[in-house]
């Protein structure tokens, strides 16, 4: 069995928490940029990972505070997809990667970081695009600032709805 190690993750885990939920404060602020949030759809929207596995790590959440995916509407669950579908489609175009980890970690007996909120992630990955850096230097290489990343992404969704 091989080990996967994400060493730079303990910033995330041992840092503060916010107090409210971040996935219903942040569309509420109306500030995408800062917050940087990439797409809003009726019942979903789409927030590149301020923590992520990879360049151009994005979460399709929906607006609705809930953990449990059985309680999602017909309506919450198809937008959902549909965003999943555009995030594939815009990472595409501005990343060319050659393939994607897309799923959920509900509750944190699975891994969630954020687990009284679900949220999706759909993560661009490219030939190659692991390496000893994580291991042996505690250190995650993320080839581009997330504002670049906003920057490249934001202009690649349809207007809001």
């Amino acid at each position: 069995m091989k080990n996967i190690w994400a060493p730079w993750r303990m910033e995330y885990i041992l840092g503060p928490k916010e107090k409210e939920c971040i996935f219903c404060v942040k569309p509420r602020e109306n500030d995408d940029k800062k917050n940087l949030i990439v797409c809003r759809g009726k019942h979903n929207y789409v927030i590149l990972n301020l923590y992520p596995y990879n360049n151009g790590h994005l979460m399709v959440v929906p607006y609705r505070h809930t953990s449990d995916v059985l309680g999602l509407g017909a309506d919450e669950a198809a937008d959902m997809m549909n965003m999943v579908k555009m995030c594939v489609a815009a990472l595409r175009g501005a990343f060319k990667p050659q393939g994607f980890n897309i799923g959920m970690n509900l509750y944190s007996a699975s891994g969630a970081g954020i687990d009284e909120h679900l949220h999706m992630h759909v993560v661009p990955r490219w030939d190659g695009d692991t390496n000893f850096m994580p291991v042996v230097a505690d250190t995650r290489v993320i080839p581009q600032h997330l504002q670049s990343s906003y920057e490249a992404l934001v202009g690649r969704f349809p207007p809001d709805e």
